[in-house]
Parts: C-alpha cells; structure tokens; sequence
C-alpha cells in the first residue's frame, strides 16, 4: 500500500510541476497572443475530456464488473460517482472565495484574503481533482492506464501554467510574481495525489468509486472552466480545434501506451 501511495504522490508532483515549466516562457518571452493562448487552452480540455473516460470512467468499469459481474451495478457506480465527483468540486466552487481574470470574485466573499490567493484558490479548484485523478490511478496500481493519464495530465499543464502567468501579467502582475503564482499553483496537485492514493488503498471496494469520482471532478472543471475561457475572447474555431488535437492525441497515448 506505502509504495503505491508514495508512486501517486511522486507522479502527481511531477505532473503539477510541469505548470511551472509551461509557465517560463512569461520571464523570457514576449506574452502569446489570446489566439495561441485560447488554443493551447482547448488542447487541455481535449486531454482532460480523453483522460476522464480512456483513463479513469472506462477501467472503473471493468473494475467494478470484475468485483460484482455483469448487471446495472458497474453502470450504477460510475453514475453515481461521476455526479459525485462534480457535485464535490461544485460546492468547492461555490463556497471557498476564488477569482476568476474576467468573471471576478465567486464563492463567500473575504475581505481578509488577498487578491493573489482569490487567484490561487481559483486554480486549486481546477488543479486539485488533475492530482487526484493521477493519484487515483496510481494508487490502484493500474500503471498502463496510469502512465498514459499522467502524460496526459502534465502535457495539458503545460498550456494550463503559461495560460496562467499570462492572466495573471494581464490584470497587472508583473512578469516574476506570475510566474511564481503559476508555479505554485502546481504544488496543490501532489495534495490530490496523495488523497486520491490513500483513498483507494483503503478498500478494494472504493478503487472504481474512486476512478469515477475522479473522471466527475475533472469533467465538471472542463466545462466549467476551461472550455468558457477559451471561448470568451471569440475565438471559438481554434479552441475546438486545440480540444479536438488534444482529445485525439490522450486518445492514441492511452491506446498506445496501453498496448505495450
């Protein structure tokens, strides 16, 4: 059990760290265009989207099929825990104070909480369940489907942390505290990680419950989140096509990957 957890929690770290590598081109380069920013932003929600079902709501699936048989309960448990899953991350949303770059604050107000931690909250709301599902799939000791996730993961968080460091530089963070604030918004995925490998090395009973659940945290995040910011700028046609390659390159890893 130890070793799988400790497997969830280095995976999840590494994912979440590659935010802060995605954000470096804010201190060395000029800032991307809202075109190429809102693509790379597609191309997140398209792995994301791939990752929920290739990774995470198909295995549990089989999962569950293999502990009760054929019947409604496998359909039943990954309902259930998908809609669980988004209600979770919903109250999230809805009761811890965040801010959004255009929408503004959400949740219980706090006049206490700086405006840079509204920001890191937002995207503890986003990162958390990416941690998780990692996590989740590590600790079950799934590794081909677990890998597959985790590139997938850290591939997307590449366009997520530049996307960040870029709003933050737009609503007048300088170029070094972006930076810092992407970076650190990455740490909050080992924190899902470690939760999500706890969790399913309780009970054997709980390791589809938690893939699904996972797979509902991050579909409730894709919609959203992702998918309105990469269309609030007019820019529709290129995030649909940044989701579609996204979608369409977590589909061939995970097949791929899950093959060899």
């Amino acid at each position: 059990m130890m070793e799988l957890v400790l497997t969830a929690l280095l995976a999840s770290t590494i994912t979440g760290g590659l935010t802060a590598v995605g954000a470096l081109p804010i201190l060395i380069g000029k800032k991307p265009s809202e075109e190429f920013n809102d693509t790379l932003l597609g191309f997140a929600a398209g792995v994301m989207l791939a990752a929920s079902f290739f990774s995470l709501i198909i295995p549990s699936i089989d999962i569950s099929t293999q502990i009760y048989g054929e019947g409604p309960w496998p359909a039943a448990i990954a309902v259930v825990g998908i809609l669980l899953g988004a209600l979770t991350i919903a109250l999230f949303d809805r009761l811890v104070p965040h801010e959004h770059f255009i929408s503004g604050v959400e949740g219980r107000s706090n006049a206490k909480i700086a405006g840079v931690w509204l920001f890191i909250f937002a995207i503890a709301i986003h990162n958390f369940p990416e941690g998780l599902a990692v996590g989740v799939a590590y600790g079950s000791g799934q590794q081909e489907n677990a890998f597959s996730l985790a590139l997938g993961i850290g591939l997307q968080n590449l366009p997520e942390g530049l996307a960040v460091a870029v709003g933050l530089v737009a609503v007048g963070y300088n170029r070094l505290k972006a930076f810092l604030v992407a970076a650190l918004t990455g740490l909050i995925e080992p924190l899902g990680g470690l939760f999500g490998g706890v969790f399913v090395n309780i009970s054997e009973l709980l390791l589809p419950w938690g893939l699904v659940f996972a797979a509902g945290a991050m579909l409730f995040v894709i919609s959203h989140e992702i998918i309105p910011e990469t269309h609030r700028h007019g820019h529709h046609s290129r995030a649909t096509s940044g989701l579609m390659v996204g979608l369409v390159v977590m589909l061939f890893l995970d097949v791929w990957l899950g093959a060899v």
